[in-house]
């Protein structure tokens, strides 16, 4: 969900192209090749961002050469940060942050899944609400 709010807010500011983003997940469930939600693709198109029919999702366990291609990740939870850090080779150069601590503020942003179509929305809400802020960082406006 956040690869998809922050790519349109990078193209709202005329910085499509500019910046790469890529989503990829560490959970155990997390599956390759596996289908964007259900939940994911109802909050996203109530905010106007439609996903293709055949969009899916990546897992970082079977893909983390990503890492080697990354300047920034951004997790959502400390613990995923830590995991992160913890079972992956990460460049030094690499940085890890959470979306809130980047964004400036402590805690985490849950993960909604199973959880309902009202967790999934204050979840998409929240990173609306964090991510102009990382996008100004990483830009160097703040």
């Amino acid at each position: 969900m956040a690869e998809h709010i922050i790519v349109r807010e990078l193209q709202q500011r005329g910085l499509d192209g500019e910046i790469r983003v890529r989503s990829a997940g560490i959970a155990p469930y997390a599956r390759d090749g596996a289908l964007v939600s259900l939940d994911t693709r109802m909050v996203l198109r109530d905010i106007g961002i439609y996903l293709d029919d055949d969009a899916t999702s990546t897992d970082l366990k079977r893909h983390p050469e990503l890492l080697h291609e990354a300047d920034l990740v951004i997790a959502m939870t400390e613990q995923q940060a830590r995991d992160l850090l913890e079972r992956f080779a990460v460049p030094e150069r690499l940085q890890v942050h959470t979306l809130r601590s980047f964004a400036g503020e402590a805690g985490d942003i849950d993960d909604p899944f199973e959880k309902g179509d009202l967790v999934f929305a204050q979840c998409r809400e929240e990173i609306m609400r964090l991510i102009p802020r990382v996008i100004d960082r990483i830009v160097g406006l703040d």
